[in-house]
């Protein structure tokens, strides 16, 4: 089975941070203030500490739960909906308002050839419970069409 180059670098990072949590540990001293002493025989005997049981004081714990954070606010009701359909070089977009505020429409098609004219169509309203068709088209193929709203 054939590794990686990161796989082994990863490997190799890795065991050098653990070696790096293991030195501190071989030159702790013991508590007292006895040092090591300078002869090749000489041995660090470092003895464990001994770790008080963990406590939770019941009256440190609030009565009431924490505080939520705020839900996110409501998706904003804006926008009518509506449905581009492509055929040969005419685009038409039929397009409905289902909410309270005016909607401004504008549909816009980019042609395929370079020397075909993109169109931006004028800003047209939208009333409430309204529906409109747009249309445009280019010479030849059409490329993308595609409605933007805005507000009035």
């Amino acid at each position: 089975m054939r590794t990686r180059r990161s796989r082994a670098v990863s490997l190799l990072v890795t065991s050098v941070v653990l070696t790096g949590f293991l030195i501190p540990g071989a030159d702790a001293q013991p508590e007292g203030g006895e040092g090591l002493s300078a002869g090749p025989e000489a041995v660090a005997v470092v003895e464990p500490a001994v770790a008080e049981p963990a406590a939770v004081d019941l009256d440190e714990i609030p009565a009431e739960p924490p505080v939520r954070p705020r839900p996110p606010a409501e998706r904003e009701l804006f926008g009518a909906d509506c449905e581009t359909v492509i055929e040969g070089s005419q685009v038409t977009a039929a397009c409905q308002n289902a909410y309270p505020e005016t909607d401004l429409l504008r549909l816009h098609v980019e042609c395929d050839r370079w020397w075909d004219v993109d169109a931006d169509s004028a800003a047209v309203a939208l009333p409430p419970a309204g529906r409109i068709e747009l249309t445009s088209r280019c010479w030849k193929e059409v490329r993308s069409a595609w409605v933007t709203h805005q507000r009035p």
